[in-house]
């Protein structure tokens, strides 16, 4: 018996579609299913974000993702990004690092990357995505330093676009050495109840995924 209860998992998902062929009907039923079951907010890209911002009428926050997929834009490519999408009424935005500066060692690079877009965002919701899959353990340690002192609200795993997305290992290493500087978000290739619960269980406060209402609405 799960100590989690539908409507708790619902509350921490942000209900993702950031598939480049995803139409406005889709992302609107995206946006209904989430209204119905309260999930933390509609994961999208920037270019819906008016829409499902207009549509919604703050009933559910709008996330979107900036720098997406690949994090190798410059720094103020997704500062413009991110700042378009707050004013077109988006509460919370999804970074991705780039990876190639944090492989090259740039570690203030990739600290004044976020911390820029951070400022950009202000006092909305920031989550830096980090693509865990592409990295090796030490690099994922330093990322949880580099986060919360770039003033980043969540370190988050995977974009779900590159070779794998969350793992359990992941979340219980950023538990380990984030130790409450911010919150973690698991996203990419979850797909069971168990895999969320699991996850939660682990240290993650959000969950990131395209499969929620499939899962917790089967019989």
């Amino acid at each position: 018996m799960s100590r989690y209860s539908k409507e708790h998992l619902f509350s921490v998902v942000d209900h993702t579609l950031l598939k480049p062929e995803a139409t406005w009907p889709q992302i609107q039923k995206l946006c209904d299913e989430a209204m119905q079951y309260h999930t933390a907010s509609v994961c999208i890209n920037t270019c819906y974000v008016k829409q499902a911002a207009d549509y919604m009428a703050g009933r559910v926050p709008v996330c979107c993702v900036v720098g997406f997929p690949l994090g190798a834009m410059d720094t103020a490519s997704k500062c413009f990004e991110a700042r378009t999408a707050i004013e077109n009424g988006a509460s919370e935005v999804d970074m991705v690092i780039n990876i190639g500066r944090l492989k090259n060692g740039e570690y203030d690079a990739v600290r004044e990357d976020i911390a820029a877009v951070k400022e950009a965002v202000g006092d909305h919701c920031l989550k830096v995505i980090i693509e865990t899959c592409l990295l090796t353990d030490e690099e994922k340690i330093k990322m949880c330093d580099i986060v919360p002192e770039a003033g980043a609200d969540f370190i988050k795993t995977s974009t779900g676009f590159s070779t794998a997305g969350a793992t359990f290992h992941d979340i219980e290493l950023f538990a380990k050495h984030v130790a409450g500087r911010c919150k973690i978000k698991a996203a990419g290739g979850i797909s069971t109840i168990e895999d969320m619960e699991k996850f939660l269980d682990l240290g993650a406060d959000r969950l990131g995924t395209s499969r929620a209402v499939g899962l917790l609405t089967a019989e």
